[in-house]
């Protein structure tokens, strides 16, 4: 008896002890909760979240700031240090495009000069990727002819493609066919390697598991491979529109009665600076309209895959 009696005396002290202030655990306040840094995975996932987003009007109005600085300074060049009859000003270039759009050209109307361009190039464009990508997916998903072909093609890419413009000229002549062949020529190189990536990189694992589920060459080319390759194709695009206004221009420039080619080429030969430039504006302006067509092209074609991680914190900025 006095022995249990001890005992409960004993663990009423033991009670007593861990229950005693000093030996108690600090209760975990919320502020503390609240400033606790986020763990390293949740600190590097919501990274690009924290990125600063630059206000659209803001960022407008440097590009604005930074065009007229630079037309500024090369206004006032020319006034002092710079000959405008060798560099132009952006005055007389000014001067120069109110000239072709209100009064014409020395070859016609300058909208006449556009179209011609404009369409040399969208055919140049058209048939050179369509055989870039045909040729492109056909010889990426069949080994042994690229490698029978593979020779050849490097020795026409090898070939400068530029100088086959004048050679066009002696086949087809001075009309549009020469220029169209050109741009056919400078755009399927441009396409067909990206087209041949493409089908190349397809997941072998995807086509493996097509065929175990009966499904036949027609079907995994237009369900798999093509689907696979729409990226590389759409990437290349961009800068086959590109390259078939440079071969409808340089078609023009070696031998043409119409385009704005011949503009430059003719202002070239007359020591027109200004036309030189305005010509160049006039060129970049359609290659932009057609950049900002193919992209809302390729954003409807790819609508239907998952927005990767880089477009995404892009989108964050």
């Amino acid at each position: 008896m006095p022995s249990s009696t001890s005992t409960g005396g004993s663990g009423t002290r033991c009670a007593k002890r861990s229950r005693s202030p000093g030996r108690e655990e600090p209760a975990v306040q919320p502020e503390a909760v609240a400033a606790a840094p986020p763990p390293v995975e949740d600190a590097q996932a919501s990274a690009p979240a924290r990125r600063r987003r630059f206000p659209a009007p803001k960022i407008t109005v440097t590009r604005v700031l930074l065009v007229v600085l630079w037309l500024g300074s090369w206004e006032v060049a020319t006034a002092g240090w710079l000959d405008p009859f060798y560099y132009s000003r952006p005055s007389a270039i000014w001067g120069r495009l109110v000239d072709w759009f209100t009064k014409g050209t020395a070859f016609g109307s300058i909208w006449e000069q556009i179209g011609v361009t404009l369409e040399e190039a969208v055919l140049g464009f058209a048939a050179g990727s369509l055989a870039g990508i045909v040729l492109g997916v056909l010889l990426g998903r069949g080994r042994f002819i690229a490698e029978v072909c593979a020779p050849f093609i490097k020795a026409a890419n090898a070939i400068p493609r530029i100088v086959l413009a004048s050679l066009f000229v002696i086949w087809f002549g001075l009309g549009m066919s020469s220029k169209v062949a050109t741009a056919v020529v400078l755009v399927f190189f441009a396409v067909f390697f990206n087209a041949f990536q493409g089908a190349r990189e397809v997941d072998r694992t995807l086509v493996d598991n097509a065929r175990i589920l009966g499904a036949n060459p027609r079907q995994i080319l237009t369900s798999i491979v093509l689907p696979s390759a729409t990226s590389w194709i759409l990437a290349s695009l961009h800068v086959a529109f590109g390259f078939a206004l440079i071969g409808a221009i340089v078609g023009e420039y070696t031998g043409a009665d119409k385009g704005l080619g011949l503009l430059i080429n003719h202002a070239q030969g007359t020591f027109d600076a200004a036309g030189i430039y305005a010509g160049m504006i006039i060129i970049t302006v359609v290659a932009l309209l057609a950049e900002w067509l193919l992209t809302l092209l390729e954003r409807r074609l790819l609508a239907w895959r998952p927005p990767s991680s880089s477009a995404a914190a892009d989108a964050q900025i």
